[in-house]
């Protein structure tokens, strides 16, 4: 079994995929660890959208316009619902904090059976509103591209680059 820096390590943004449909009990995985996401005093204030369907992925694809987005087998629509959220005392909105954790769920999940994802936030989102017929509660946070990777990173170790530590945290 991996270690979770393994893990984390092994994600990267997929931008070309396989002709290969993902098996249900891998979507099913990855909804599932989504699922167990934490979230802001619990409330849980998201809904996904499972997006197979080829006449509404290409549909989609109109809202973001990338020929490699058209590959995935498999799209998650994120969505967060402010009106379910948590709000701290001075009215900070914990929505779109809790849609990003169920999101990195299940990125790391997707890595860990094999399946590469793409985090999208570049999008038309009311165009993808008008699209999936969202309710007015809802707001399209970020797609998930999701499916097998078509070929390994042109430079596996891009992803890798990050800031040192000194750069990033402070000890007091």
């Amino acid at each position: 079994m991996k270690t979770f820096l393994e893990l984390a390590k092994k994600r990267y943004s997929v931008r070309s995929y396989l002709n290969r449909p993902v098996e249900e009990e891998k979507l099913n995985y990855i909804l599932e660890c989504g699922r167990v996401a934490p979230s802001a005093a619990n409330y849980q204030p998201w809904h996904l959208f499972v997006v197979r369907d080829p006449g509404l992925h290409d549909e989609l694809a109109s809202t973001y316009n990338r020929a490699w987005f058209k590959q995935a087998p498999v799209i998650l629509v994120f969505c967060g619902d402010h009106a379910a959220g948590w709000k701290r005392s001075d009215g900070k909105d914990h929505t779109d904090i809790d849609v990003s954790i169920i999101i990195d769920h299940s990125t790391l999940a997707a890595a860990e059976v094999d399946l590469g994802t793409c985090w999208i936030c570049n999008f038309d989102a009311k165009a993808c509103t008008r699209i999936l017929n969202l309710p007015p509660n809802l707001e399209p946070i970020a797609y998930l591209a999701l499916g097998y990777p078509a070929s390994p990173p042109n430079d596996p170790a891009k992803h890798l680059v990050r800031k040192p530590l000194s750069e990033t945290v402070t000890y007091k």
